[in-house]
C-alpha cells in the first residue's frame, strides 16, 4: 500500500494518491492531472477511482479530466447532485482497491454532501481517515457554505456537530487524519500548520472536539468570529458541479505572448485587468500604470480569487520571463481562464519601449517610526485575527480581504502609511489604492515583522486562540 500526499502550498490543499496492487484512488485531484497519470504508469497501475469529499469552493478539483483521461470513476457522497457521469454513493459504500478497501462516512455539516473516505489495510484495520473538509488540524470546516433555503449555518454546524461525534469520534486514536487543508485556507478559521495528524491527537488538541462539548457550544464557537467566505467560492462550486474546460486548453489559448504594441491595444480596447505577478521588490521600481499586483510567490490564487472575484473576469499578464505558463496554471486551479495573452519581454520591455511607467514609495520600518510622531495615518491591511492580537496603538484596520469596504477610510490628500505582517499584502492593497486614485499611499517595507524591531507602540501581544 502506498499513501502519497500531495501538498500544493498556494491553496493550502492536500491531494492524496493511493495505491494496491496496480490499482489507484486519487483523493481531491488538483485542476492539472497529468502528475497523477505518470505516477500511476511509473508502476503500470490503473487509476480506478476518484474521490470527492465534496464539492470544493476554493479550487478547481481535476476530477472531470481526470476521469475523461483515465476511465477512472468519479465517486461523490451522499444527496451530491452533477452534470457528469458519477457514482453517488450510499453511506458506509465500501471500493476496493487492490487489497485494501476505502469506505465512505457521510458527514454533513461543512457542505450537505460532505463525506470522508476510510482506508482499512490489508488486514481490514482501520488505517487513515481522509476527512476532507469535516474535519482539519485544530479545526473543522467553515458551516456557513452551503447555506440554501431554510438550511442556515447554525443547522449545518449542527450536522457537523453530530457527523464528528457519529462517524470521527468513534474511531481508534491512532488511525491516521490526512485533511484537505491547513493553515492558509479559507476553508477553517485556526488550520494547523501541520498536513498530517492523528484521531487521538485531534481529540486532545482540537476545541471542537472536546469531550464534554454541548451541540449548543459547538454552534457558538464554530459560527463565532467567521469571516464572509471570498467571492468568487460559488462560481468554483458551480465548476465543480457542473465541468470546466480542459486546463490543457485553457494554457494553449492564454499562453500567448503579446508586443508591447499589441498589449496596449488589447488592454486599451477591452475591460481587461492588469495583473503583475513579479515580486513586490521589483513592482515598487517600476511597474505599468493601473495594474494590480499579486505576486506569484506569495498565496497568489486566493487572493486573485478574494480581490478579482469574478473568474470570467479578462487578465493580462506581467510576469517574470519563463514564470507566464506557471502563473496561468496557478490561475485555471481558481477557475480563472480567461487570460488574454502576457508582455512579451516582461516589465522591461514596457520599460525600453519609453512607455509611461508608474512607481510605489516604499519605506522602512524606522522612517515609520518618526512619521508616527507627526500623527501620520496608519492602516493595517492584515486580517482582523492578526490585528487583534497586536497591532500599532494608532492603526486603523483596513484588512485586504475587504479593502473595498475601507476605500472612504483613506485620506484623499496628504500622505498616508500602510503595512501588513511581512510587505507582501500591503503591496496588493498599495496597488489597488493606486489604481483608484490614492497616489499619497506609501508601504512600510517588511510589515509588522519590520515594526517590531522599533520603538513603535504596539498593543500587547494576545494569542489569538485566546479571542475565540
Amino acid at each position: 500500500m502506498i499513501i502519497e500526499q500531495i501538498y500544493t502550498g498556494c491553496l493550502a490543499q492536500g491531494a492524496y494518491y493511493i495505491e494496491s496492487k496496480g490499482e489507484v484512488a486519487i483523493i481531491d485531484p488538483l485542476r492539472e492531472v497529468q502528475d497523477y497519470i505518470d505516477r500511476a504508469a511509473k508502476t503500470n497501475s490503473k487509476i480506478k477511482y476518484i474521490f470527492e469529499t465534496h464539492f470544493h469552493a476554493d479550487f478547481v478539483s481535476g476530477h472531470v479530466t481526470l476521469a475523461e483521461k483515465t476511465g477512472a470513476d468519479i465517486v461523490y457522497g451522499p444527496t451530491a447532485k452533477t452534470n457528469f457521469n458519477a457514482i453517488i454513493a450510499e453511506d458506509n459504500q465500501v471500493f476496493k482497491v487492490g487489497d485494501i478497501s476505502i469506505t465512505v462516512l457521510h458527514t454533513p455539516g461543512h457542505t450537505m454532501e460532505s463525506s470522508c473516505y476510510l482506508l482499512k489495510d490489508e488486514n481490514g484495520k482501520n488505517h487513515a481517515l481522509f476527512s476532507g473538509d469535516t474535519l482539519f488540524l485544530g479545526d473543522v470546516g467553515r458551516p456557513d457554505l452551503a447555506q440554501k433555503g431554510d438550511i442556515t449555518e447554525e443547522d449545518l454546524a449542527g450536522f457537523l456537530f453530530d457527523s464528528l461525534r457519529t462517524k470521527i469520534m468513534p474511531l481508534a486514536d491512532d488511525v491516521i487524519v490526512y485533511p484537505a487543508h491547513g493553515a492558509g485556507s479559507a476553508c477553517g478559521k485556526n488550520l494547523s500548520k501541520e498536513t498530517v495528524g492523528t484521531i487521538g491527537n485531534q481529540k486532545e488538541t482540537n476545541y471542537a472536539l472536546r469531550a464534554n462539548m454541548t451541540k449548543e457550544e459547538f454552534i457558538k464557537e464554530v459560527t463565532d468570529g467567521l469571516l464572509p467566505p471570498p467571492a468568487y467560492f460559488p462560481l468554483n462550486v458551480k465548476l465543480n458541479k457542473e465541468g470546466y474546460k480542459s486546463i490543457d486548453d485553457v494554457i494553449k489559448t492564454s499562453t500567448k505572448p503579446l508586443s508591447v504594441k499589441d498589449f496596449e491595444l488589447v488592454a486599451n480596447e477591452t475591460d481587461a485587468i492588469i495583473l503583475d505577478v513579479r515580486h513586490q521588490t521589483e513592482f515598487i521600481k517600476g511597474f505599468i500604470p493601473q495594474s494590480i499586483f499579486i505576486g506569484i510567490d506569495g498565496g497568489f490564487a486566493p487572493w486573485v480569487g478574494a480581490l478579482i472575484k469574478d473568474i470570467t473576469q479578462p487578465i493580462l499578464l506581467v510576469a517574470a520571463k519563463g514564470r507566464e505558463e506557471d502563473t496561468i496554471t496557478r490561475l485555471s486551479r481558481v477557475g480563472f481562464d480567461n487570460v488574454l495573452g502576457y508582455l512579451e519581454g516582461s516589465f522591461d520591455a514596457w520599460k525600453q519601449a519609453g512607455k509611461e511607467i508608474d512607481t510605489l514609495e516604499s519605506v522602512s520600518a524606522s522612517v515609520l517610526e518618526e512619521k508616527i510622531k507627526e500623527n501620520m495615518p496608519v492602516f493595517d491591511v492584515r486580517k482582523p485575527g492578526e490585528f487583534s492580537s497586536e497591532h500599532i496603538n494608532v492603526a486603523e484596520s483596513t484588512p485586504l480581504d475587504f479593502l473595498n469596504d475601507h476605500i472612504s477610510q483613506f485620506p484623499k490628500k496628504g500622505d498616508f502609511y500602510i503595512h501588513c505582517a511581512g510587505g507582501y499584502r500591503s503591496v496588493i492593497a498599495a496597488s489597488i489604492l493606486k489604481a483608484r486614485g490614492f497616489h499619497n499611499v506609501i508601504d512600510v517595507a517588511g510589515g509588522f515583522g519590520a515594526i517590531r524591531k522599533t520603538d513603535i507602540d504596539t498593543t500587547a501581544a494576545v494569542c489569538p486562540s485566546t479571542l475565540k
